[in-house]
């Protein structure tokens, strides 16, 4: 048996999901993804990025585990040991107040396009799909479009969408989105970028165009 940490929907997903063997998509020293009904779902290692469709555990890798997975009775079994949920981590964004009622312009950008697991594209429209729902602000047209053509990418990516358009993020934008505009945001800025290869990048970018156009009628943010 093996504690981990997880967000409340990864919780409930695998407490509604079919028993049975479920496939391996990808492994790393850091991080394995598996697909749980049509979603993905990491097992990370304590210093891996905090992905928020991920259980988090304490351990300094996880590439030691067999590459096999199945779901039992609502727990996802990894390589033969019981990933068991011992508390829940919060992976919402702040809030940030505004008087804006309608979505900025959106950035010209194709779902997939980019390199990884989570290509570049997709990480600006998550940044700024998570802004939108920081600031209270509906996004339908856009987030019809990204669920039709979540197909285009991979399913780590389409399921960090999702995450995106029910308002969580990693703790490291999470962190931006409550700072900026504060001294605090300059320190802010660069733990994001250090988060991937682009994806900090990316995040970044999609969040600061977001904030351009909530910004010049913003009243304040709380976390």
């Amino acid at each position: 048996m093996l504690p981990v940490a997880a967000p409340v929907r990864v919780r409930d997903l695998l407490r509604t999901a079919p028993d049975g063997p479920v496939p391996v998509l990808h492994r790393s020293a850091v991080a394995t993804y598996v697909e749980v009904s049509g979603r993905c779902v990491g097992l990370l290692a304590r210093d891996a990025v905090a992905v928020p469709c991920a259980l988090r555990s304490d351990l300094p890798r996880v590439d030691h585990l067999p590459p096999t997975a199945e779901v039992r009775a609502g727990v996802l079994h990894l390589g033969g040991a019981a990933l068991r949920v011992g508390r829940l981590v919060d992976v919402g964004v702040p809030t940030v107040t505004t008087r804006v009622t309608g979505p900025g312009p959106l950035p010209a950008l194709r779902v997939g396009r980019g390199d990884g697991l989570t290509p570049y594209d997709d990480d600006v429209l998550a940044g700024w799909l998570v802004t939108h729902r920081a600031a209270g602000v509906a996004t339908d047209d856009v987030d019809l479009m990204v669920r039709a053509l979540s197909g285009r990418t991979t399913l780590l990516s389409a399921t960090l969408l999702d995450c995106a358009m029910h308002g969580e993020a990693v703790p490291r934008l999470a962190t931006w989105l409550a700072a900026a505009g504060t001294p605090s945001e300059g320190a802010a800025t660069r733990d994001l970028l250090a988060v991937g290869h682009t994806s900090g990048h990316g995040l970044l970018t999609g969040a600061a165009a977001a904030l351009s156009h909530l910004s010049p009628q913003r009243i304040g943010a709380a976390a």
